[in-house]
C-alpha cells in the first residue's frame, strides 16, 4: 500500500530548531522567555490593528479565559455558532453558563447574523441577554463579521472570535482575530503553524492581556511568598513551544499559499465532474484555506461518508465536516437558533487532505480516487 496521506500533518520551515536550540542552550526550559516573548511580537505584528497576545498551552485555554475576563459565570448565556469542534463550546460550560447555538448560513458556512438577531431577542425576551457572542471563521473563512459587529453593537453583546482556524485569514484587509473585543488562535499540530500544542488570546486591549497572563500563571500575587487571591490556571506556552511558533511564523504566509495551492487544484479538477460544489469567497474575503471542504450534490447518489471511507482503504485521510453542536448528546437540551443550515454541511460535506506539505503526486492521487469511486 502506498504511503499514507494525512489530512493536515505539520509543516517544518527549518528555522524552529534555532529558537528551541538557544531555549536549550540558555536553560531557558519553562513557561516564559525570550521565545515567548518574540513569538507575541511577531504575532502582535503579523495581526496589526494594536493587537495584544498572551501566548498560552491551547485555544481552549484562550476562550476560556477570555469568557472569565468578559465576566462569564454560572447561570449566564454565551451564543455560540453551532457548527464547530466542541473546544468553542466546552469553555462556556466550564464556567457553568449556558451555551446558545446559532445555525450556520449558506455563503460562508458560519454564524447566521439572522438566526443570530433572533437568539438575541428571544433570550432577551426570557430575561437572559447573553455574555458573549462567539462566531466561528470555520476552516479558515471568515464569518459575516460586519454584520455580527454591527448586530452586537446594537444589543451591546462583546464578539469572541474564534480564531482557530483563520490565523492569515481576513476581510477586506483586516485580518481574522482582530475584529472582536478578543479572540482565540490555536497552534495544534494539524493547524496552519503549530507550536506542538498551544494557543493565544489575542485582545484589543493590553490590559486583557496582562490579566489573561495574570489567570494563565496560576494567578500568583505580587509577594516574595506564593500569595492566592483569585483562582488561577496552568494555562502559559512553554519557551520551547513559543520557539517552534517563532520559525513557523518566518513561513505562514508560504504555509497559506499551498494551502490555497490545494483548494485550486481540488476545485478545478474534480467540479467538472458535476457531483461537487466548493466553498467560495465573498467579495473582499481572504480564506487561508486551511482544510479544503467540498459538497457532495444531494441528487448525485453519492454519500460523503462513502467517498471518506473509499479514500481510508486507500490510505488516504480525509474527515467529515464538524457535526454541529446542537446534534451532540453532550448539548442535546442546550437551546438551538436555526433551519438545517448546519446539518445539511454535515451531512453532505467533506473535508479533503489539505497539508502544506502534500506534493502534487499526492494531490492527483485523492483526486484520482474520487473520479473513480
Amino acid at each position: 500500500m502506498k504511503d499514507k496521506i494525512w489530512l493536515s500533518s505539520p509543516h517544518m520551515g527549518g528555522a524552529e530548531q534555532k529558537y528551541v536550540n538557544e531555549a536549550f542552550i540558555t536553560n531557558w526550559i519553562a513557561p516564559l522567555g525570550p521565545n515567548v516573548t518574540g513569538f507575541e511580537n511577531d504575532l502582535e505584528d503579523y495581526l496589526k490593528e494594536d493587537t495584544h497576545i498572551a501566548a498560552l498551552s491551547s485555544g481552549t485555554a484562550a476562550l476560556h479565559l477570555a469568557l472569565i475576563l468578559l465576566g462569564v459565570g454560572p447561570g449566564d448565556e454565551v451564543i455560540c455558532q453551532s457548527l464547530t469542534f466542541s473546544a468553542s463550546a466546552n469553555p462556556i460550560v466550564y464556567l457553568g453558563a449556558t451555551p446558545i447555538f446559532v445555525d450556520s448560513e449558506q455563503d460562508t458556512w458560519n454564524m447566521s447574523p439572522e438566526f443570530l438577531e433572533e437568539a438575541i431577542i428571544e433570550r432577551i425576551k426570557k430575561g437572559k441577554k447573553p455574555k458573549a457572542i462567539i462566531p466561528v471563521h470555520l476552516y479558515g473563512m471568515p464569518a459575516r463579521m460586519p454584520e455580527i459587529l454591527s448586530m452586537a453593537e446594537q444589543y451591546d453583546i462583546p464578539v469572541l472570535e474564534d480564531a482557530a482556524e483563520a490565523l492569515g485569514s481576513s476581510i477586506n484587509g483586516r485580518r481574522c482575530g482582530t475584529f472582536g473585543a478578543m479572540a482565540c488562535l490555536s497552534f495544534n499540530g494539524n493547524k496552519i503553524i503549530t507550536t506542538s500544542g498551544g494557543g493565544a488570546l489575542a485582545s484589543k486591549t493590553f490590559q486583557n492581556k496582562a490579566d489573561a497572563v495574570f489567570l494563565a500563571t496560576q494567578a500568583r500575587d505580587q509577594a516574595p511568598h506564593y500569595e492566592h487571591t483569585q483562582i488561577g490556571y496552568n494555562y502559559r506556552m512553554s519557551n520551547i513551544c513559543a520557539g517552534i511558533g517563532r520559525g513557523q511564523m518566518e513561513v505562514l504566509d508560504e504555509h497559506i499559499a499551498l494551502r490555497r495551492r490545494n483548494y485550486d487544484f481540488y476545485r478545478s479538477a474534480l467540479s467538472s465532474a458535476g457531483c461537487f460544489s466548493f466553498l467560495q469567497e465573498p467579495p473582499g474575503y481572504f480564506s487561508n484555506r486551511w482544510l479544503s471542504c467540498m459538497l457532495i450534490k444531494p441528487d448525485s447518489g453519492l454519500k460523503s461518508e462513502d467517498i471518506r471511507t473509499h479514500l481510508e482503504e486507500l490510505n488516504i485521510e480525509a474527515r467529515p465536516i464538524w457535526k454541529p453542536m446542537h446534534l451532540q448528546p453532550v448539548f442535546k437540551h442546550a437551546p438551538y437558533y436555526g433551519s438545517q443550515v448546519s446539518e445539511d454541511l454535515f451531512e453532505n460535506g467533506i473535508c479533503l487532505p489539505s497539508g502544506s506539505n502534500l506534493e502534487n503526486e499526492q494531490l492527483e492521487r485523492v483526486v484520482e480516487h474520487i473520479l473513480k469511486f
